[in-house]
């Protein structure tokens, strides 16, 4: 009876899989807590019942377990046969491969992390760069020099932080976060991104109704704007062209620029998940994340995020949000 105990002890205390001894005859015999967890049913509801599944020595094999509330658990199987006292038992490893999503979440947030770590160490060596620069000539820079140096450092700072802002948005966005929904006044928001960007306001031209009220998270409905307009000044040409209008129960925000546009070819990949457009590499930064970000926002909030070629030319990128009651008052 010892190699029964030994077979005992590891169904009893062995790894996470799940583990069945069965018999000749099909019949469970012994299980772990993880094939409890698998089966959905206590051990003493699968012990002494049939496995119901062929139990061949060798190769894995993927089956379907059918759960009590007939929901399909997919399992890869492999089988161990041991003799013991002189009858023949086959353990059962199973290992549950029902979400396949589980590893792409996991490769999605590799990919992330290799983002964050190859798009963040150049504004921060250039950070540490400068600022081992203002300590180490202290006495000898001159104050116009000193001026500049601080002007880079906060320029590569905000930098990194819009970096971090966004990666954090795409991992709540992959966690599935719920908006939280108000009232919000379109004008004040656009009057707020105007002076987080004060020194670039000379570029921008503003065309939006103060009575305009969007039915959006105010946080959510900020970024989606401030993306839109970090993409219009990186990537296109003054002047940038901020308009908002009311149109069948929808209120239709376009932020205009005066570049080249987008090339036909890649308009259809504008919007996805770490895509950057022809040229990008040549600026040095970027993630490809900030129209994946307006888009996924811009549904959350119930609207919706596209591209239209600008007339003669440059891009217009588009937003459409759901419109307040008629006669409600801006908040503020």
């Amino acid at each position: 009876m010892s190699e029964f105990a030994d077979i005992s002890r590891l169904v009893i205390t062995g790894p996470a899989d799940g583990i069945l001894a069965v018999n000749r005859k099909g019949v469970i015999q012994l299980c772990n807590k993880a094939a409890e967890d698998l089966f959905a049913r206590p051990a003493d509801a699968l012990i002494g019942a049939e496995f119901g599944h062929p139990i061949a020595p060798n190769g894995v094999f993927e089956i379907d377990l059918i759960l009590p509330g007939g929901q399909v658990r997919v399992v890869e199987m492999r089988i161990i046969i041991t003799t013991t006292t002189g009858e023949q038992l086959r353990q059962a490893v199973l290992r549950d491969v029902t979400h396949p999503d589980v590893e792409y979440a996991l490769e999605r947030q590799n990919i992330v992390l290799a983002v964050a770590a190859h798009e963040l160490r150049s504004p921060l060596a250039a950070i540490s760069l400068l600022a081992h620069v203002l300590r180490d000539n202290e006495t000898t820079l001159a104050r116009q020099r000193r001026v500049e140096i601080i002007e880079r450092i906060i320029s590569r700072t905000v930098y990194a932080q819009a970096l971090v802002r966004k990666l954090l948005t795409a991992s709540r966005i992959d966690a599935g976060g719920s908006p939280v929904i108000e009232s919000v006044s379109v004008f004040e928001v656009v009057v707020e991104q105007l002076a987080e960007i004060a020194q670039r306001r000379d570029h921008l031209r503003v065309s939006v109704p103060d009575g305009l009220v969007a039915v959006v998270d105010r946080a959510e409905f900020r970024q989606m704007l401030t993306n839109y307009l970090e993409n219009a000044l990186s990537y296109g040409e003054p002047p940038v062209e901020i308009a908002a209008r009311a149109t069948a129960g929808w209120i239709e925000i376009r932020v205009t620029d005066h570049g080249p546009g987008v090339p036909a070819s890649f308009v259809a990949r504008l919007f996805e998940r770490f895509s950057r457009g022809p040229g990008s590499e040549r600026r040095g930064e970027g993630t490809g994340l900030g129209l994946w970000i307006v888009r996924n926002l811009a549904r959350a909030n119930g609207g919706e995020a596209w591209y239209e070629p600008g007339h003669p030319h440059g891009s217009r990128f588009c937003l459409r949000l759901r419109q307040a009651g008629v006669g409600r008052a801006i908040s503020g």
